[in-house]
């Protein structure tokens, strides 16, 4: 049976997918939202539960996380099954896991076991801190990397306590990144013929996504604190009341600041000692923004909207996340794509986030059922119709 393609550009890549929960599976998920065929192998193991799969198979956050894949179930502490396993390595261009470092040596799926099977692999691994350390044998979790990768400490109101941020970060840009040193790694391989092995894990994404917050500790010695909805920087940003909700204001450099004074309707802030300069507005932020608080909420959001962008004051509503997805630029950028489920019908799921011009990206099927693939694939490997009736009845695949 042919392989519904979600593009061609990365069609001539095999990628085993061995992740689960989140960080793996979005590395995957761009892999194949690119057009690599994909085989998510279920291993049948004690701790793969619904909460191992990232909830349950027929949920939105299943459905969202493992499109455009085939699937196939395989009992990888059966000898068996890992024959099977290392027949689909020994062809494949990818494998990506997230398991903790030492259960893939049990297992005998570690990166140098398939590496002798093919020197061509590159091997993707995501952990919660790192392959190796006093901390690798850790289980990680997305909030626990935001705490120890800085990033509750300046998130919240000031004086509100550690917060996290509303979504996984750490997670889906562990994943994010594994995404982008298998590809680095599959375009270097075109010039050695080798594979490698990439690696990242949840804290050492944290922390590269601290980004000038980390900078300003290492070159400076300042240490962030929590500014709230204030930029810890750039003032006045942040969020404001309207005479029907909030918005957010960004004034970045003197001469936005003085348009944004003059839409306002407070052209006097501009020359005021207090707020002339830079540093003065950070120095005196809290004082500031109480005058705006005073002055945005005389118009409503929409109208505020419409002004400041016509004085090219950058600006924007805060929404919820229906509302977000009502907007028409989110619609015209088609962050939503439809596909159809067998088992669910009609979906919508959140699209991929990256254009190209020749060979895009697309939704071409739907996540599949539990072992939906797994005969089909080992047909693909050469097993007859005997020997996978032999395996299904093992309880292998």
């Amino acid at each position: 049976m042919p392989i519904s393609r979600a593009s061609q550009a990365l069609s001539r890549f095999t990628v085993l997918d061995l992740t689960r929960v989140r960080a793996g599976p979005t590395c995957v998920r761009q892999l194949a939202d690119w057009g690599a065929n994909v085989i998510k192998i279920d291993a049948l193991l004690e701790d793969a539960g619904a909460e191992q799969m990232g909830g349950p198979r027929h949920g939105s956050d299943f459905q969202n996380l493992h499109r455009n894949k085939r699937a196939m179930t395989l009992n990888l502490k059966d000898p068996r099954g890992l024959e099977v396993f290392k027949r689909l390595a020994g062809k494949a261009d990818v494998v990506v896991e997230n398991f903790r470092p030492d259960v893939t040596a049990k297992l005998g799926v570690d990166y140098e076991s398939v590496r002798n099977i093919n020197p061509r692999i590159v091997y993707g691994s995501i952990s919660g801190f790192g392959q190796d350390g006093p901390y690798h044998k850790r289980p990680g979790f997305d909030q626990i990397a935001q705490g120890m990768g800085g990033l509750m400490s300046i998130t919240g109101a000031p004086g509100g306590g550690p917060m996290r941020v509303g979504i996984p970060v750490a997670d889906l840009t562990a994943g994010l990144f594994c995404a982008m040193g298998i590809l680095t790694a599959l375009l270097e391989r075109e010039v050695s013929g080798e594979g490698q092995w990439v690696q990242t894990s949840l804290l050492q994404a944290q922390i590269f996504m601290l980004d000038f917050q980390a900078a300003r500790w290492l070159m400076e010695k300042d240490v962030a604190k929590q500014a709230g909805n204030n930029h810890p920087t750039s003032i006045p940003t942040g969020v404001f009341k309207t005479s029907d909700g909030y918005i957010n204001i960004a004034t970045t450099g003197g001469r936005i600041w003085e348009r944004f004074a003059q839409t306002v309707g407070a052209p006097e802030l501009v020359t005021n000692p207090d707020y002339a300069t830079a540093p003065a507005r950070l120095k005196n932020r809290d004082a500031l923004n109480a005058v705006i608080d005073k002055l945005t909420p005389k118009k409503s959001t929409e109208t505020w909207v419409r002004e400041f962008n016509a004085a090219g004051v950058p600006c924007g509503p805060i929404y919820s996340i229906d509302q977000m997805f009502d907007d028409p630029q989110v619609q015209h950028i088609k962050a939503a794509a439809k596909v159809k489920s067998r088992k669910l019908g009609e979906l919508r799921i959140v699209n991929q986030a990256v254009g190209l011009s020749r060979t895009p990206a697309s939704i071409a099927t739907a996540p599949p059922e539990l072992g939906e693939h797994t005969a089909e694939v080992l047909a693909e490997l050469g097993y007859g119709e005997p020997a996978i009736e032999t395996l299904r009845r093992k309880q292998v695949g």
